[in-house]
């Protein structure tokens, strides 16, 4: 069996383990597998500088950022509020809509040309598929609307999680022991001005 078919595998599994796993630590777990699995993959192609760029940047950064994000919600003391199972539901469109994505991606394989459009070289050459140059020419030129899209709708979820979880901590009651130690406070403060 070929690299190809084992990190294949390897990144089917561990994307499925992202969104089942039962607690969210589980699924950061299996997305930094996907992450490493991806990296990999970079490299058998020929792309090593994409390979250490999805290391440093996704498994170092962003997922850094989901660990924050589930830290920030699942801070505070009361436990989340359950709402209905929606999930026997959401099996058939999301069924039809994998089917679709499988056969567009089976049509687009089959149909794409069998010559690469890129030449291949050697690791460092300019102008080569997954060179520095060409990685920098696709994403300033061709993608930098997706680049800024990913990077807005980024800085959108650390507002919302930094908005919700400053609500969820103002909202909190304060303990008993809290509360004590004040009117304790208080009532030295009171007999110090009194004396």
């Amino acid at each position: 069996m070929s690299a190809f078919w084992v990190l294949a595998v390897i990144i089917i599994a561990s994307a499925v383990w992202t969104i089942s796993a039962s607690k969210p630590v589980y699924s950061v777990v299996a997305l930094l597998l996907n992450f490493g699995a991806l990296a990999v993959l970079y490299v058998t192609l020929s792309a090593e500088f994409l390979g250490v760029i999805q290391i440093i940047v996704y498994s170092g950064a962003i997922l850094i950022l989901f660990v924050f994000v589930i830290a920030l919600l699942s801070s505070g003391v009361a436990p989340f509020a359950t709402g209905p199972d929606r999930l026997p539901r959401i099996w058939l469109p999301g069924g039809i809509f994998v089917l679709a994505s499988l056969i567009f991606l089976v049509y687009t394989v089959s149909s794409a040309p069998l010559n690469p459009a890129r030449p291949s070289g050697p690791v460092g050459t300019a102008n080569v598929f997954g060179s520095v140059g060409d990685f920098g020419k696709a994403l300033f030129t061709v993608q930098l609307l997706p680049f800024e899209v990913v990077a807005l709708i980024l800085m959108v979820a650390v507002i919302g999680v930094i908005t919700l979880g400053g609500e969820l901590m103002r909202d909190l009651p304060a303990s008993r022991q809290e509360t004590k130690a004040d009117r304790a406070m208080r009532e030295a403060i009171l007999r110090e001005g009194t004396d």
